[in-house]
């Protein structure tokens, strides 16, 4: 058999009939697409690609993806959004039932859970006893994530991913924002019942609202529009987000000691009131869980009793540092944690903690953009040589520091509206803190201590380097 060119195909031997190995292709043979495979392996001889035909490589080209319709992916995510968050809180009324010494019908107790699910979103729920809109925050956290998720998955579904388009993001938020709203409008015409009265215009429009809201925050990330809005912003707009974000939640986290350490302190008081409630293990439980429902609840309080203007616990009644005037008081263990009378001698220095939160920022922000230019991110240094000079400058710098404490006051305005409500009528109408005298003093802290501390910091490390 005479040796096989570049241009021709070798074929197999006739000749003993037994088959045996082929010899293997050369380089140029195997860099062919014309080439079977099955030259190298036992087998009938391949052949040459008819002329003009489509190379074999051809077959190998991806797939389209098969896109969801956005009504069904909707409909679907965010449906499963509603399921996983609905189940704590069925478990919560369920168990409180059980501490309240009701024994409801299995039907009742479910068109409580599904009110308590629409109260969890901030809907109104209008009772024998009154308003009732104190939403417990931990559970609106879980349901804002799970809706946030659901906007992941819708824009997963559509091939909406990366793709960079806030248009993107924007259809699929109001695709769950509808159908959000639609399931409130459902739920709150079936679990309308005598004592109990949910509007279902108000339940549409708010969980639409919210569904919008929390669904977008998720479609952003995942089509990459968040990244593309924030490469637009300017750096001290950027800068200035992040640090009063940061402050503001270091405030929080300190009203969230402050609430450990002070129930910590009152454990016996407590335990006292949970005692009260002879209704068993499961319904201490409930009691447990429901008290965990509105941790967050009163983080926000303490928060701004550490600020200074404090909270109320119902209609003409204060608790703060300097003052506290109390009147009846809900049975609910937690509450225990509430100071009963004033600390005067302590109420300045309690202003040092928001202080102290935009200090920490301002530390952060200076720290960050010192680490971005050492990285090569692009962000300029914040100190050079003195020769050179600061390619970034005081400006910029400060500008980002004092942007922070507005940003850091609008935070905790939210966080305090979302933490104040009512439970009843009557005493109990208000329960919270006031939004503005909050965010107004947080913002004057906040932008203070990041001013300082960020200026600091800039001429602590020019300092270095020019000694270096």
């Amino acid at each position: 058999m005479s040796a096989t060119t570049p241009d021709e195909v070798p074929t197999a031997p006739t000749d003993p009939p037994a088959a045996t190995p082929a010899p293997a292709p050369s380089p140029e043979h195997a860099a062919d697409p014309v080439v079977s495979r099955d030259a190298t392996t036992d087998g009938p001889a391949p052949r040459e690609a008819p002329a003009g035909s489509a190379p074999r490589a051809a077959a190998t080209r991806p797939r389209p993806v098969r896109r969801a319709p956005l009504a069904l992916a909707a409909t679907v995510t965010t449906g499963w959004a509603a399921i996983v968050s609905l189940g704590p809180v069925l478990v919560v009324v369920f168990l409180a039932q059980l501490a309240s010494g009701a024994h409801a019908p299995f039907g009742r107790v479910l068109r409580i859970g599904l009110a308590g699910w629409l109260f969890a979103h901030g809907v109104e729920l209008h009772t024998a006893i009154g308003p009732l809109g104190l939403a417990p925050l931990a559970l609106t956290v879980l349901a804002g994530w799970r809706v946030a998720r659901a906007g992941v998955h819708t824009t997963r579904a559509i091939g909406g991913r990366r793709r960079g388009s806030p248009s993107v993001a924007l259809t699929v938020a109001a695709a769950v924002g509808v159908v959000y709203g639609l399931l409130g409008a459902g739920l709150a015409a079936l679990v309308t019942m005598p004592g109990l009265t949910v509007p279902a215009s108000s339940a549409g429009l708010t969980l639409a609202v919210f569904g919008f809201v929390t669904a977008l925050v998720g479609a952003a990330a995942e089509s990459g529009a968040y990244a593309r809005l924030l490469r637009r912003c300017p750096a001290a707009v950027r800068d200035a987000t992040r640090t009063g974000v940061i402050a503001a939640l270091l405030v929080l986290g300190a009203g969230a000691a402050a609430v450990g350490t002070s129930l910590a302190l009152s454990g016996g008081a407590a335990s006292k009131v949970l005692s009260a409630y002879d209704t068993g293990v499961a319904g201490q439980i409930g009691l447990t869980l429901l008290c965990v429902a509105y941790a967050p609840n009163l983080a926000v309080w303490a928060a701004s009793y550490l600020i200074g203007p404090g909270f109320a616990l119902g209609t003409g009644t204060v608790v703060s540092a300097g003052r506290v005037s109390l009147g009846t008081v809900p049975a609910l263990p937690v509450l225990a944690a509430v100071p009963t009378r004033p600390q005067s001698g302590w109420a300045g220095l309690l202003l040092a903690v928001p202080l102290a939160a935009g200090m920490a920022a301002g530390w952060l922000l200076t720290r960050r953009r010192l680490r971005g230019a050492a990285a090569g991110t692009g962000e300029a240094p914040l100190a050079a040589d003195g020769a050179t000079g600061s390619p970034v400058g005081w400006g910029q710098l400060l500008v980002a520091a004092v942007l922070a404490g507005p940003v850091a006051g609008l935070a905790l305005a939210f966080a305090a509206w979302a933490s104040a409500g009512s439970l009843g009528g009557g005493h109990l109408a208000h329960i919270g803190p006031g939004v503005w005298p909050m965010a107004g003093i947080a913002a004057g802290l906040v932008a203070f201590g990041a001013v300082v501390a960020a200026a600091a910091t800039k001429a602590l490390i020019g300092t270095r380097r020019k000694d270096a």
